[in-house]
């Protein structure tokens, strides 16, 4: 039963369904995601740990920083609840936002502070190669 709470309040929070969704297809380091979401690195990194409980998170250490993507495993879940409810316009126009950060960032990435991520880089592309139904 604990699984179950965890994963309910993993997704009981605006913030937290923002994350996941940026950390649907690509892997982001803390610093990263605070930067998209414009909140303070603490905040996000508290609201990471609580999805990172629920084990919805898969992660890669690089140096002192570790990228998160949403776990394989929790996507078929995920993917359901995310057709079966509807947004409210507000949420569209903050997530389109947040999409339109991530590319900037993710941009930035080469000249800041964080390496990229390798393994989990790797995970994503296959798994979008599957997604859209080519042969990894």
């Amino acid at each position: 039963m604990q699984d179950a709470v965890l994963f309910s309040q993993s997704l009981a929070d605006e913030t937290r369904w923002r994350i996941l969704l940026l950390l649907w297809e690509q892997p982001l380091c803390v610093c990263e995601l605070a930067d998209i979401l414009d909140m303070p690195q603490s905040s996000v990194s508290s609201h990471v740990q609580v999805i990172r409980r629920a084990d919805l998170l898969e992660s890669e250490r690089r140096e002192k920083w570790v990228y998160y993507r949403v776990a394989r495993s929790f996507l078929p879940v995920l993917t359901a609840l995310r057709k079966h409810f509807n947004l409210h316009p507000e949420s569209i126009t903050l997530l389109a936002r947040d999409a339109k950060r991530s590319i900037k960032r993710l941009a930035e990435r080469e000249k800041s502070c964080c390496p990229a991520p390798q393994e989990l880089a790797m995970k994503a592309r296959k798994r979008s190669l599957v997604a859209n139904g080519a042969t990894a």
